[in-house]
């Protein structure tokens, strides 16, 4: 995960690397890593924050595929990408992780993001805005600090002072992809690629 290694490259005393691949793909695929990822939390929130970062696909993980958007790939401006939805807490540790196709919007993540969570707050950017996550927030008493997107035609007032704390989510990632393997999507399926991802927000 820091230096990128191609699995073929892993140094001989770890065995075998296509046993080692199976075994965490193994592991992978039966959520341990995402429960080691939950165990490990202690979130403090009394906020909640939510962001989104796009991650380009090698070539390598972005082959041809019969169906690319169950591997969460799509094209965004940066050409085939996917991805990452997070919430995290007041000092920007990651809470939840969601993968979705490169082209996807922000706001249809919010209520995956918030469910089963009880922030007092939740700082979000515009792309976030939407009627659903407004009503989320009143139905579950989380106030709501999010821009209003320019195409509201009432918009909704925000506490500025409070959404200036947003630039801890955003420091999230660059903490994140300071492991190699996480700045390029380099896994062929998404669930590998979350794997890593929660292994390294539990790190951090």
């Amino acid at each position: 995960m820091r230096t990128g290694v191609p699995w073929a490259d892993l140094p001989a005393r770890f065995g075998k690397f296509k046993s080692v691949c199976r075994r965490f793909r193994r592991l992978a695929q039966k959520g341990v890593w995402e429960g080691l990822f939950e165990a490990l939390q202690a979130p403090k929130l009394g906020w909640g924050m939510l962001d989104s970062t796009i991650l380009r696909a090698h070539r390598r993980a972005a082959g041809q595929k019969k169906h690319p958007e169950t591997e969460c790939l799509g094209r965004s401006r940066g050409g085939v990408g996917t991805k990452i939805q997070a919430c995290t807490d007041a000092p920007g540790n990651a809470v939840r992780l969601i993968a979705t196709a490169g082209q996807a919007g922000g706001s249809p993540q919010a209520l995956p993001l918030l469910a089963g969570l009880k922030p007092g707050k939740v700082l979000a950017d515009t792309a976030y805005d939407s009627d659903e996550t407004w009503a989320y927030g009143v139905q579950h008493g989380i106030e709501a600090v999010i821009p209003s997107n320019p195409s509201r035609l009432e918009p909704v007032p925000m506490d500025e002072e409070t959404h200036r704390n947003r630039n801890k989510i955003e420091r999230f990632p660059g903490r994140i992809e300071q492991y190699r393997r996480l700045a390029t999507r380099h896994e062929k399926t998404i669930g590998s690629f979350l794997a890593f991802r929660h292994i390294a927000a539990a790190l951090n």
